[in-house]
């Protein structure tokens, strides 16, 4: 079982051993576990979440996690949760591409905090960051206690060694690492630039297709867990812990890398965006954005997310009579958009690979004057085919703090607002 990479199928019940025989058969927490491995149990929901929402694994370790030294702070000066530090201005909000570090930087020293809502005490909202390094992790390990984590490269490929295995991922993939999982985050390139998404509410699922039926959106089958590969190293390592919106330290003798094996249904997973099955509108208009949705964390109000990983992949669009892109619109939902790669149909300049948007609740936005004027004119007799791009976006029915330093960043375009400043008045009350 140990020889395969990886195990398809989300939220399945995995099974996976790096040594033949280190599950138990038939229980959970044998009285002595196979090859003297402790039994540990990593619980994703409460105990009593319903059977069908519930997340936990079984862990079988060479150590348990508890062995470790006293926690002490560690300070960052850009990653934080502190979303309040100033007035939250209705503007639409653009940065340009977010600049790769100068001196040396790993994953958790580059990490750059941009936006976020909630908090991760209540279990509720989201935390927004860019990521930029030019190092893999060296004898450090980091876990986020407050937050289920999406990893969204930009650029460069990083390989995510976890509890549970190890995850290779390249721009237009994606993984999810669920909360409190311990990782190291290794660069297969000389630089790395991405997004990070702290998701602190409910944990992401797929979403419910209600008349679309069975298939279509992200399949189940093309998420990815990876099967067991442990380590058992000995050494002067770091253990790094994100609590309660501050990082914390502590001296670990061993890699906390040293499962052996595992099963459950709580595990890190790895998606292929460009495996998504985008579906549209076959007769007229240009449906909601909703239909792109890969992931979904639910809230306390039923439709209403607490944060959607929606994405705009390659796709055809046929719709006749239509204006095909995405329309001039305002939301009760936030949205925070970021571009992996190519350009966005609904921009035709100044949103560029690496950089980021906001537009927050009842904020107008949508596509610039050149992009309209393009659009108006198109023959939509004929289908058109939107290629070498993939945006995403992070929706919240939450209002989207942007931090501090995001606002007063050299990044954040002062000038963007100017993009819909060239649409023309066409109203003429004699021709209807």
């Amino acid at each position: 079982m140990g020889a395969e990479r990886y195990q398809s199928g989300f939220g399945n019940e995995h099974a996976t051993e790096a040594l033949p025989g280190a599950l138990p058969v038939g229980q959970n927490s044998p009285q002595r576990a196979p090859y003297g491995l402790y039994a540990e149990q990593l619980s994703g929901t409460a105990f009593t979440a319903p059977r069908h929402a519930n997340r936990r694994s079984w862990l079988y370790r060479i150590r348990p996690a508890a062995m470790h030294k006293t926690f002490v702070p560690l300070p960052h000066p850009h990653f934080h949760n502190r979303f309040d530090e100033v007035a939250t201005p209705p503007n639409q909000l653009r940065w340009s591409p977010f600049p790769l570090p100068q001196a040396p930087a790993d994953f958790v020293d580059g990490l750059y905090t941009v936006a976020g809502n909630g908090n991760a005490a209540m279990q509720t909202g989201c935390g927004l960051h860019i990521y930029a390094c030019n190092r893999s992790m060296q004898g450090r390990f980091f876990y986020d206690a407050d937050a289920e984590l999406v990893i969204v490269p930009q650029q460069g490929r990083l390989r995510i060694a976890t509890e549970l295995g190890v995850l290779e991922i390249e721009p237009q993939q994606i993984a999810l690492i669920p909360r409190g999982v311990r990782l190291r985050v290794e660069l297969l390139d000389a630089t790395a630039r991405g997004y990070l998404c702290e998701n602190f509410g409910a944990p992401f699922r797929l979403p419910d297709l209600g008349p679309i039926g069975s298939n279509c959106l992200a399949n189940p089958r093309d998420f990815q867990a990876p099967c067991a590969a442990y380590e058992d190293l000995e050494g002067n390592f770091e253990l790094i812990a994100k609590f309660q919106g501050h990082l914390w330290r502590a001296a670990i003798d061993h890699s906390p890398l040293d499962v052996v094996g595992w099963h459950g249904n709580c595990a890190p997973y790895r998606y292929d965006l460009r495996r998504f099955n985008t579906i549209g509108s076959i007769s007229y208009d240009h449906p909601d954005p909703s239909i792109f949705t890969v992931l979904t964390s639910p809230s306390d109000t039923s439709g209403t997310a607490n944060v959607d990983f929606v994405i705009f992949p390659p796709r055809w669009l046929v719709a006749e009579n239509t204006f095909r892109p995405p329309w001039f619109h305002r939301n009760v939902m936030s949205e925070f958009m970021g571009l992996v790669h190519g350009e966005y149909d609904a921009k035709a300049g100044g949103f560029a690979p690496g950089g980021a948007s906001l537009h927050n609740c009842m904020s107008g936005h949508g596509p610039d004057a050149a992009s309209f004027e393009k659009a108006s004119a198109i023959d939509t007799s004929k289908p058109q085919h939107v290629t070498d791009t993939m945006a995403f976006m992070f929706e919240s029915r939450y209002v989207i703090h942007p931090a501090r330093q995001a606002l007063e960043s050299p990044q954040l375009q002062g000038d963007y607002q100017e993009c819909w400043a060239g649409l023309r008045k066409h109203f003429d009350p004699r021709k209807p």
